[in-house]
């Protein structure tokens, strides 16, 4: 679970040249900065800057901020929904293997920046997301027509998280292998066995209502909520204490700024990962069983907590730097401790492959977790641990 690479890409060309591409060299280096530092974060004048125009000549092209975000986002969804449009069942691996490949970047954008999006805008890009979901779960049906809509579905919105894997790591092989292994891996998952209810109605378990009497807890627990919805940038102090049912000065008395509550919020997730890997380690009986247990592990963990999750992919951005190189370093060693054990159980993977691998099951998870639609269906869960258990191949063991 790594947050988007931090590694600059240089775009623009020599200032004072007029490229008949600067529209495209525009959307290609805002992309990029949104994607590395966080939209918020990103000035238009930063962005000028990278394609080497002032910014002027930059709002000639785009009215702004908001307009270019619009942009980027919305240029990659009408990309994959055109080639999806162009797929059969037989090639859906390799199209939205190669769509995502084309446009790495737009599974952080959309997870971590849509909600600075207008509702007119947001409401628009949404269409696009659903077509691509529905001509992925209409090509599902006839690759497997004996799965039910709520079956394919499921499947097609796996097979897309698979492709928004890669905008979360920044592994690479050499092509056409980087293409032909996703393809494997989207293949594998539209194979894998699940069986869900056609109504696809909620769990009937009830949640925990014990609640704790810690003032510090309940901000933590709140703060976690409102920044996952809203995002760091978008909650003030008095938004926490709102919550709580404290005045927002009052906050100050648990945690000296607002960073400190996301530190908080990031630090314990992390932990959390750590001591259930402990726990499947100490109780596993070979790698195998191992891996089957850190696989379960984090299903639990990531439905359980979905809030936690979404800070963790999307808000470690707005660290400070010490902490944010903290929990990449982190996060890294977490997931390498999956491609560790996986290289165990499957000596002839190559740790690059591997690592993409454990990205792309953990993505499907996450994905899955994070829709409130489907995280609470019952089977969703087991049936979303059994095709991450496909994608490492675990079975086959």
């Amino acid at each position: 679970m790594v947050s988007a690479p931090n590694q600059p890409v240089v775009i623009g060309p020599a200032r004072g040249t007029r490229p008949a591409n600067r529209r495209q060299l525009i959307v290609a280096a805002a992309a990029d900065l949104f994607y590395r530092k966080g939209y918020t974060t990103v000035g238009m004048g930063e962005v000028a800057d990278a394609v080497a125009i002032g910014p002027s000549a930059l709002y000639r092209h785009f009215r702004g901020k908001q307009d270019l975000l619009v942009t980027v986002v919305g240029d990659a969804l009408h990309t994959i929904d055109s080639a999806l449009a162009a797929a059969t069942a037989d090639s859906i691996g390799a199209s939205v293997a190669a769509a995502a490949l084309e446009h790495r970047a737009v599974g952080v954008l959309w997870r971590r920046e849509s909600r600075h999006l207008s509702a007119g805008n947001l409401f628009a890009l949404r269409e696009v997301t659903h077509r691509v979901v529905d001509r992925v779960t209409e090509l599902v049906r006839v690759r497997r027509p004996e799965l039910g809509a709520t079956e394919a579905d499921l499947l097609a919105r796996c097979v897309l998280a698979i492709g928004d894997s890669v905008s979360f790591h920044s592994q690479s092989l050499p092509e056409p292998e980087f293409r032909t292994l996703l393809g494997e891996l989207i293949d594998a998952t539209i194979d894998a066995p699940v069986s869900l209810p056609d109504n696809l109605s909620a769990d009937t378990a009830k949640s925990g209502i014990a609640t704790t009497g810690s003032r510090r807890e309940k901000i933590l627990t709140e703060a976690t909520k409102l920044f996952a919805h809203k995002g760091f940038a978008g909650v003030s102090m008095d938004d926490i204490g709102a919550e709580v049912g404290i005045s927002g000065p009052s906050v100050y008395n648990h945690f000296p700024t607002k960073a400190d509550i996301l530190i908080a919020a990031v630090y314990r997730g992390d932990e959390w990962l750590r001591m259930d890997m402990t726990r499947a380690f100490a109780q596993a009986t070979d790698a195998r069983d191992g891996l089957d247990r850190l696989l379960r592990s984090y299903s639990a963990f990531v439905f359980e907590n979905p809030h936690l999750v979404q800070i963790l992919l999307s808000e470690a951005v707005h660290l400070p730097e010490t902490e944010r190189h903290r929990a990449r370093a982190s996060q890294r060693a977490y997931i390498g401790e999956w491609v560790n054990l996986a290289r165990q159980v499957h000596p002839a993977w190559g740790p690059v492959g591997t690592r993409i691998r454990v990205q792309a099951a953990q993505t499907v998870l996450n994905e899955i977790a994070l829709a409130a639609r489907l995280r609470t269906r019952a089977g969703v869960p087991d049936a979303v641990r059994v095709i991450g258990t496909h994608l490492l191949a675990i079975s086959e063991a």
